[in-house]
């Protein structure tokens, strides 16, 4: 099945892709940077126990209604009509600490919705329907039903589901492309994340932008190249955008 939402740097394009490199004795599934969970989407079931994980506050309050708050979070949405004002109102109101759950996760949606590249900034202005998405908000509720929900920093997230038989999959800010992330990611913490995979007893695959420093800081493990159509479409931008699949295992 596809998201319910669009997040920046999905892996719609590339999920056959990175799902051909999964390793079949896996018990536990973590997506350590989780956004629009593509990949969890793209089958019914990874492995018996299976983790979502995200430090972006409204998103995960926004999974964790889908999962345990779905009919609530649809009566919120049902008679919401797309417009600039609307739109405005809701990037005004989403941090509001007196809303609700429901209520933040409902206007959190809308920004996600209809906001060019999902940044939650500007008004799309692009014709939009909810109707769809929210009727199947039931059908994402059933998939995530036995999915663990965490919002916690990956090296914590790591160390706390590590074991054999896990598999992390890792698709972190891509590296000098931070700026288009909501949360900071530095160069320190790209490090930091490799030196917490180098020590890990399960497995991991990970994504990013085909680059020197990421080489340079991954030699020595599996790296494949792999490349998508670029979702920026301009005269100055190429056509087709290079990435690399990293692994820890053949």
């Amino acid at each position: 099945m596809n998201s319910f939402i669009k997040w920046v740097g999905g892996k719609r394009l590339l999920r056959k892709q990175i799902l051909n490199e999964f390793p079949q004795d896996v018990t536990c599934y973590v997506e350590v940077f989780g956004g629009a969970a593509w990949i969890l989407f793209a089958k019914e079931k990874h492995a018996e126990v299976e983790v979502y994980n995200d430090v972006n506050r409204n998103l995960v309050n926004l999974f964790r209604c889908v999962k345990y708050h779905a009919d609530a979070l649809y009566e919120e949405l049902k008679w919401l009509f797309i417009s600039r004002e609307q739109f405005e109102q809701a990037k005004e109101d989403v941090n509001n600490p007196n809303l609700t759950d429901i209520q933040r996760a409902a206007r959190f949606f809308i920004l996600v919705k209809c906001s060019f590249g999902a940044k939650m900034q500007d008004f799309s202005g692009k014709r939009v329907s909810f109707s769809r998405t929210i009727d199947d908000l039931g059908l994402f509720k059933e998939r995530l039903r036995a999915t663990v929900i965490e919002q916690l920093d990956f090296e914590k997230l790591i160390t706390l589901y590590d074991r054999e038989g896990t598999l992390f999959y890792a698709d972190p800010p891509y590296y000098e492309a931070e700026g288009y992330y909501a949360e900071e990611f530095l160069a320190s913490d790209h490090i930091r994340l490799k030196e917490r995979l180098d020590k890990i007893r399960g497995k991991f695959i990970l994504t990013y932008n085909d680059c020197p420093f990421i080489r340079e800081l991954y030699q020595g493990y599996c790296i494949i190249s792999i490349e998508r159509q670029s979702n920026i479409t301009a005269p100055t931008v190429k056509k087709m955008y290079r990435e690399i699949i990293i692994k820890n295992f053949d």
